[in-house]
Order: structure tokens, then C-alpha cells, then sequence
């Protein structure tokens, strides 16, 4: 019995996409040219008609227009003003301008309104439809490139914003280094206690008076190392589980903070042989902001600030709490001081105030519009990203706080974050 052969089957191609039917809008006074219109672009478009120039601007504010075939002489409302007002409701409408009275005038304001063709009547129908289309297809070649556009910035900011994420998580990764860094000096210490008291042990077939203080001795240093272990751990782990994001209330208590910032940059390349100085608080305050973002905030604007001048100098931070709400409307943008988020920040007391100062040549005023931007730096192309201040500025921003930033030419720069504090239970 021969095989069965089955029936090939051919699917069919899917079918193209239904063109969109333009909206054209004809104005004109006279019933006659403007039905004659009508019959000519009923099967083409979809057609929208206007005895005058307010029913016309009327239907624009309704309907989305392609393309106005106007005629310029009419009653009341002339086309080229019906037009100059079209072109306020929707700049990206085109125009076929029609009419029987041609003048240098009409046609100098027909094109200062970008009109898309001038039209003498009487005209014959090729003449219409040619204009008329190749007016449909520059409005449609139009919002291409515009939506075009609109994606390309749409891609370009989603990249920026995956830069500075990455960015953000890579310096993130330098500080738990840090601290795995801070953990390893306490484990050994405790590491080479117990081999002494083991080694001492191990020689010892009694303990006697003298051997068991120097035992109790060892064991309470070894006890204090690990107790540092741990408040180490819990002081990171909180900052990493972002308790202040989540339970909305302060867990970054500021000298601990302010000690740890202190342990990072000691060890800073960009330190070298510049000096740096930490000031503790006078009084023990918490803040409103993840533990690790607050060092991230106070590490960029030192590292920024030691790489602003190759020549010694010196940055210092220091911070103070305020106690009553600040007076917004001191604080404006000028030539060497500038303003961030000053209308979102939460002003309620207290507050905390950082300063980080530095006695470098300062930033000159033509630049420092620019210095938030992503990417901007006056750097070499090895010596960062230009990401650093924008995100100092992000990160306050998201805890609710403002940065302000003052210079003086030749004298240095100052930075100050205004945040909200709370106090410690």
C-alpha cells in the first residue's frame, strides 16, 4: 500500500497593518469649494468641516488634526489668522493654504506659519490631492521622528539611571569591603589570644594564681574584640537591610557613623599626603537616612574634594544639630552658591547639618550649573566617572534632605546636607 502523503500546508502571510486614515480639516466660508473638497477626500481621510475660523479652532481642540486646507479670504476670521491660532492649539498641524486673491503679503505669512503649499483658485484636482498628500506625508514623516526621538531619550535616561545604579552598588561593595577590613582586625586579635592561651595552657598541668590573672586577662580582651565583631556586624547589616527605609525610622546614630567615615578615608588613596579631620558632634543624634547612603553621600564629596587641587591641601567635616525649622526663603541659587532640593526637603526639627569644607581653588562659577549633571567632570577620563555628585544629589533627595554648595575663588569649597534627625531612645 503506497504511503500517505499529507497535504502541505502553506500559512498565509500575516496581513500588513490597516493604514490610519489622516483627519484633514477643511475651512472655508463658501458652502460650494468646501463640499467640493468633501467629494474629493470623503475616501481618503477623515474629514472634519468649518465655515469659519472658531468652528475651526474649535473642532482642532477636540480632534486630532493631520492636516487644514484653508482658504484665505473669508469672513470674519481670515485663513492665515485661522491658521496662526491652529498652529497655537497644535504646532504640529500642516496647511494647504487656498485662494483667489494671491498677494506677496498673504504668501510671506503663509510661510512664516509654515505653511506646507500656497493654492491659486480655481485648481484642478491633481493639484489638490498632491498637496494635500504630501502635507499628510510630512506630518506623518513629522511625528516619526518625534516619537523616534522620544524613545531614543527614553533609552538614553534608562541607561544613565543603570550607570548610576551601578555606581551606587559598586561603592556599596567598597564600603562592606571596608568593613570585612574593620571585622578582620578584632578576629586577629582574638585569633592570636587563643593560640596563647591554648599554647600556655597546653604547658600547664595546673593553674596557678599568676597563670590564671594572665588567662583572665587575655579572655576580657578577647571578649571586648568580639563584642566589636558584633556591633560591627549589627551596625552594617541594619544599614544593608535599609531599616531606615522600611520601618521609617532613624537607626544611623552619627558619631558611630562619623567614626566609621573616618576608618575609610585613613586608608583612601586620594588622601595621600592632604590632611583629613572628622569633628564629632557635640550631642548624640540619629538621622533620617540609611547608614550606608549617609557614608556614600559624606565619601563622594570627600574623595570629590581631595581630587580637586593636586597641591596638599585639607578637607574637614563637621556637623551640628538644629533645632528649629530652617528659613527656606534664604536660600537661592546665585553666582557661587547653589541650591538642591530645597522645596522637597523635609524641614521639620530636628535637623542635621554636615559640613564638608575643603581650602582648594574652589569651582568656577561658569561650571558650577554643571556639577550635578551626570557624566560632567573636570577630570581625566582615569580619574572617575562624573557620576559622584549626581549621586550625592539623588541620595539626599530620596532621604528627604537638601545640599547646598558654596564657593569661594581660590579659597575653597563647602558643601552642607541638611537632613532629618531624630533623637535617640
Amino acid at each position: 500500500m503506497p504511503p500517505t502523503i499529507e497535504p502541505l500546508t502553506v500559512e498565509a502571510p500575516p496581513a500588513p497593518a490597516k493604514k490610519r486614515r489622516g483627519n484633514l480639516l477643511i475651512v472655508d466660508d463658501e458652502e460650494g469649494p468646501r463640499q467640493s473638497l468633501r467629494v474629493i477626500f470623503k475616501d481618503e481621510y477623515n474629514l472634519l468641516m468649518a465655515a469659519d475660523g472658531a468652528t475651526a479652532i474649535e473642532l482642532a481642540q477636540k480632534n486630532d488634526i493631520d492636516v487644514a486646507v484653508l482658504d484665505i479670504r473669508m469672513a470674519g476670521m481670515s485663513g492665515i489668522e485661522a491658521l496662526e491660532a491652529l498652529k497655537r492649539v497644535n504646532p504640529s498641524i500642516e496647511a494647504v493654504m487656498i485662494t483667489a486673491f494671491e498677494t506677496t503679503d498673504t504668501i510671506r505669512q503663509a510661510l512664516r506659519l509654515r505653511a506646507c503649499d500656497y493654492i491659486n483658485k480655481p485648481f484642478d484636482i491633481a493639484t489638490i490631492r498632491a498637496a494635500v498628500s504630501q502635507a499628510m506625508q510630512r506630518r506623518t514623516l513629522e511625528s516619526e521622528i518625534h516619537n523616534s526621538a522620544e524613545k531614543v531619550q527614553e533609552l538614553l535616561t534608562e541607561l544613565q539611571n543603570q550607570r548610576i545604579e551601578e555606581q551606587i552598588a559598586k561603592t556599596r561593595g567598597d564600603i562592606y569591603a571596608s568593613i570585612i577590613h574593620d571585622i578582620n582586625g578584632p578576629l586577629t586579635v582574638i585569633s592570636g589570644f587563643v593560640q596563647v592561651l591554648n599554647l600556655r595552657l597546653s604547658r600547664s598541668a595546673r593553674v596557678e594564681h599568676e597563670e590564671l590573672e594572665f588567662l583572665k586577662d587575655r579572655l576580657k580582651i578577647i571578649s571586648r574584640q568580639v563584642t566589636n565583631c558584633i556591633e560591627i556586624s549589627r551596625r552594617y547589616l541594619g544599614f544593608l537591610r535599609r531599616q531606615a527605609d522600611e520601618a521609617g525610622g532613624a537607626v544611623t546614630n552619627i558619631n558611630e557613623l562619623l567614626r566609621d567615615l573616618e576608618q575609610l578615608m585613613r586608608v583612601h588613596p586620594s588622601v595621600m599626603e592632604n590632611e583629613f579631620h572628622v569633628a564629632p558632634l557635640a550631642e548624640d543624634i540619629a538621622v533620617k537616612i540609611n547608614g550606608t547612603d549617609l557614608i556614600q553621600i559624606l565619601l563622594n564629596l570627600s574623595v570629590n574634594a581631595f581630587q580637586c587641587s593636586p597641591l596638599p591641601h585639607w578637607v574637614r567635616i563637621s556637623g551640628e544639630v538644629i533645632h528649629a525649622p530652617l528659613d527656606l526663603a534664604q536660600f537661592k541659587d546665585g553666582p557661587l552658591y547653589r541650591v538642591m532640593n530645597i522645596e522637597r526637603m523635609d524641614n521639620r526639627p530636628p535637623l542635621l547639618k554636615f559640613t564638608v569644607r575643603d581650602n582648594g581653588p574652589g569651582i568656577p562659577s561658569e561650571l558650577l550649573p554643571k556639577i550635578f549633571q551626570p557624566y560632567f567632570t573636570t577630570k581625566g577620563p582615569r580619574q572617575g566617572t562624573g557620576l559622584g555628585l549626581n549621586i550625592v544629589q539623588r541620595l539626599i533627595r530620596e532621604g528627604n534632605g537638601s545640599l547646598h554648595v558654596a564657593v569661594k575663588p581660590g579659597e575653597g569649597t563647602t558643601f552642607i546636607i541638611f537632613l532629618p534627625g531624630t533623637n535617640l531612645h
